[in-house]
């Protein structure tokens, strides 16, 4: 089975948009690699869309200010922490993995997460800014080496 790439955000918000964007791109160069889509879903909602992979590239916007707007920050899941009194409406990924464990779910257990330091992600129908836009390439890059050095893994197997 081919690896997922999933761009998150919302393409009418501003720099939030780059993890669409990217997969859009992603999608005409690399279509046949990997199965690239694109969602504004959030939550527990995005686990319907990781079923039955076993290695997925999360693309998403992150606002941390603490380092440069267009900055590609590299995540495990083991990074993120969970969220206290957790909803079905605003669960993350450490929820999910738990609630696919617990349900006997096939889930991914490799799961790359490329965030990009965003400079503005609540301007309705801003582009993307400077930094973030002048990134994107970079961003698909490192998408690229991931997918790269899975199928090399495949290979040597």
């Amino acid at each position: 089975m081919k690896p997922l790439v999933v761009g998150l955000g919302n393409d009418l918000l501003s720099d939030d948009a780059i993890g669409v964007l990217t997969a859009r791109e992603l999608h005409k160069e690399i279509g046949d690699q990997a199965d690239v889509i694109e969602s504004d879903l959030t939550g527990v909602a995005l686990i319907d869309l990781f079923i039955g992979y076993k290695q997925v590239i999360i693309i998403d916007a992150i606002y941390t200010s603490k380092f440069r707007p267009g900055t590609i920050i590299e995540l495990d899941p083991k990074d993120l922490s969970a969220i206290p009194n957790p909803s079905p409406h605003y669960t993350g990924l450490p929820e999910m993995i738990k609630i696919a464990d617990q349900l006997n779910l096939e889930f991914p257990r490799e799961i790359k997460i490329l965030a990009i330091e965003v400079a503005d992600s609540h301007t309705i129908g801003g582009e993307l800014s400077e930094p973030v836009g002048g990134a994107m390439g970079k961003l698909a890059g490192r998408v690229k080496e991931y997918l790269q050095g899975w199928k090399k893994e495949v290979i040597n197997a």
